[in-house]
């Protein structure tokens, strides 16, 4: 079976290599061609996942059109501020019917589309399904167990791709809310910047547990507002990639929350992490949906206040402690 993994980051190189373990002909795909030679002549991808060598049956390749065609799955896996560019670009080389699962967790800026909404645009002869849960690419690229949900309204399109991923170290489930799955999967790193900010003030554990189960608490009420089921909250592309996201230093949003705490300013923490920081480019989206589902979130409200206002963290803090009271529920 070949496989085309368009984007070349930490997590689309993770799965190329799970993949590729597996016995699949990968073709990863990267945006520059560089970066390809690059892949080529270390194989091995030093700048977002050194130390993981690339297995054999891993092409790397800057042709997406030779990527893409025959393969019979297109695993999409660009940063959300990228992905109507790369959604262009595969509307002329995706034929009809071709299965495409997109695996990047974030918002369109702008239009506020969930990212499979977007290739839904763009590819509308795919069949889209997406994938989330907690899943550091450190860990997955060297086969330390992992478990993700699968989500497509074609019930049939998720068990395919659930028996092309699964195996002893990756674990998948299936569902059809793709809407909770995406929103869970974007949220949490808003709530992520937000726990690391905690962590680079000094706060304690009280605090993270706080901003956790209050933020996992806005996201679920923006998503089922947004037409999610409130029970996938509550799962893996919810509490499960919460959790690891908040409390991981592999999480480049807790370790850019933790640069913001510490008092860098947002340029100076984003060339520090030299990663895509999504819980940033979320944000702004987030407060956007926020305001027209008339839905009240205010970690969020804070935390872009923070990000895009020059407030204080410690200040969002202490507004954020002293509002009003009220019931938990």
């Amino acid at each position: 079976m070949k496989i085309a993994v368009i984007g070349s980051g930490s997590w689309g190189t993770a799965v190329s290599v799970l993949l590729a373990k597996k016995g699949y002909d990968v073709y990863l795909w990267s945006w520059q061609q560089a970066e390809t030679d690059r892949l080529c002549a270390d194989r091995e991808n030093k700048e977002f996942l050194r130390g993981v060598p690339l297995p054999d049956n891993i092409a790397c390749s800057h042709d997406m059109g030779a990527c893409v065609q025959g393969a019979e799955l297109v695993v999409t896996a660009a940063p959300s501020p990228a992905t109507r560019t790369t959604a262009k670009a595969l509307s002329g080389v995706v034929s009809e019917g071709q299965r495409l699962l997109n695996i990047s967790k974030g918002l369109e800026e702008g239009s506020l589309l969930r990212l499979s909404q977007v290739y839904a645009e763009e590819v509308p002869q795919a069949r889209i399904a997406v994938m989330s849960g907690p899943s550091h690419a450190e860990e997955v690229s060297v086969g330390l167990p992992t478990t993700n949900v699968v989500a497509a309204d074609d019930r049939e399109l998720a068990h395919e791709i659930q028996d092309i991923f699964m195996d002893q170290v990756f674990r998948v489930y299936t569902g059809t809310d793709m809407a909770g799955v995406e929103l869970g999967g974007a949220l949490k790193n808003v709530i992520a910047l937000c726990a690391g900010i905690s962590d680079g003030l000094g706060y304690g554990d009280n605090t993270k547990a706080a901003l956790m189960t209050r933020g996992l608490a806005e996201i679920t009420r923006l998503g089922v507002a947004m037409g999610a089921r409130q029970e996938t909250f509550s799962g893996l592309s919810g509490i499960g990639d919460l959790i690891v996201t908040c409390t991981s230093m592999h999480s480049r949003n807790r370790r850019a929350g933790i640069l913001l705490g510490k008092g860098k300013t947002l340029a100076e923490t984003l060339a520090e992490v030299h990663m895509v920081v999504e819980g940033v480019n979320t944000a702004k989206a987030a407060y956007d949906l926020s305001v027209k589902y008339g839905v009240e979130m205010p970690i969020v409200n804070e935390a872009c206040k923070v990000l895009f206002e020059n407030k204080s963290a410690r200040d969002a803090v202490n507004d954020l402690m002293m509002r009003d009271k009220r019931m938990e529920c």
